[in-house]
């Protein structure tokens, strides 16, 4: 493991992903594509059919979803009965009111309704277009020793399934080759994230330090029992974020990169004690709205996540990194500059700027900087009660 003495120079040799070049680079303000890339429906432990959950996204102005179910892929014959729940045949009869008999398949029993579920290729087509693409996804849900291990993978094309190994870290590394395996044998652009960490805690900031091939983990989470903050025990994710580039820099490893998502599971009931929809998403900055484009993007850093904050006018070049905030009247910002600094063992808050427009000069001992921007405005349907809306930029090193 290497020592920090040696990031600068790391810095220099790393190049690739994550460095920015001599001139202003300017992103477009109208190329931001919102997507959610962590959602469940009915063909695991989801409470809505697929095309319901989709409609909800559309409608709400998001531009495509990535739908990972647990271990399995949607597709094949599959029935969901209908319980006797009333939140249930209510489901039901939302769903059969909103796409009609001759779409909706299901018997009737003595034991009562079954639903045969959809398959993605039957009903993509009625959402996708120009303004909306549904991405096919698998949460790869494996444990050791009692320890839920979730590794989302986007636009892959053939079911993976639960991982074994012989250690948390080892669990994960399997999934992540997995994945990484069909996207070479296949030649299609894909890639797995780490999903909640804090989910029972399951996941240390050691075990992700040990990984090699992955870029990607969720800062943000929808779901009420990932622990987003932590405790006093455990570092919350987005320190833990820190943490882990300060040891990939290291390493020589290229940045790992924080998503913001829902998780979402229930459609029906609403509070912070379920998983709902419009929690947590990713704004990434890419000319077309395809999934080669999307993971394009997303693996060179241009994105960032958020929880309700809106960014324009982002701009980065080797002197400065810049950017505004689409403001709501009568609300505040507070735009802090995080960084790691030559010599220190930690990132760290570099700068911290009011107002819905910053920037931050690199100095000549910064390592990397990324920005955290924190709004007034409390968060409708919050993971937490109290929670303000938010964004996160992604780390960029200072070449």
């Amino acid at each position: 493991m290497k020592t920090l003495s040696t990031i600068l120079l790391l810095t220099i040799v790393i190049g690739g992903t994550g460095c920015m070049g001599e001139k202003e680079i300017p992103w477009s303000d109208e190329v931001w594509k919102k997507g959610n890339l962590h959602t469940h429906s009915l063909w695991s432990d989801g409470d809505d059919y697929p095309e319901m959950i989709m409609d909800w996204y559309k409608r709400n102005g998001y531009q495509f979803v990535g739908l990972s179910d647990h271990n399995i892929l949607q597709e094949g014959e599959k029935w969901s009965a209908v319980t006797r729940s009333p939140i249930r045949q209510q489901t039901f009869e939302k769903y059969l009111a909103n796409f009609g008999q001759d779409w909706v398949e299901y018997r009737e029993d003595t034991a009562g309704i079954s639903v045969k579920l959809k398959e993605l290729d039957e009903y993509r087509s009625k959402f996708e277009g120009d303004d909306f693409l549904i991405i096919k996804s698998e949460e790869i849900t494996s444990s050791f020793e009692g320890k839920p291990i979730h590794v989302n993978a986007t636009n892959i094309s053939e079911l993976i399934g639960a991982q074994e190994g012989g250690s948390v870290a080892e669990v994960m590394q399997n999934a992540i080759n997995a994945v990484l395996e069909q996207r070479e044998r296949l030649d299609q652009p894909m890639f797995p994230h780490i999903n909640h960490p804090n989910f029972y805690y399951a996941i240390s900031v050691d075990d992700m330090m040990k990984l090699d091939g992955e870029r990607f983990f969720e800062v943000y989470n929808g779901h009420p029992a990932v622990n987003n903050y932590g405790d006093q025990e455990h570092p919350g994710t987005e320190e833990m974020w820190d943490m882990i580039n300060v040891q990939y820099i290291a390493d020589g490893k290229p940045l790992m990169y924080g998503i913001a998502t829902d998780d979402s599971h229930n459609y029906h009931l609403f509070g912070s004690q379920f998983s709902n929809s419009g929690r947590g998403w990713v704004m990434v900055n890419s000319v077309e709205l395809t999934p080669e484009a999307l993971v394009d993007a997303m693996e060179r850093g241009h994105f960032y996540s958020s929880t309700g904050v809106e960014i324009k006018e982002y701009l980065i070049s080797s002197k400065k990194l810049g950017f505004s905030i689409v403001e709501e009247e009568g609300l505040d910002y507070t735009i802090e500059f995080i960084g790691l600094k030559e010599r220190e063992e930690s990132a760290r808050v570099l700068s911290t700027q009011e107002g819905t427009s910053a920037e931050y000069v690199f100095e000549d001992d910064d390592i990397y900087v990324r920005a955290r921007v924190t709004s007034t405005k409390l968060k409708v349907d919050p993971f937490q009660v109290g929670d303000y809306e938010m964004a996160w930029t992604q780390p960029i090193m200072r070449k």
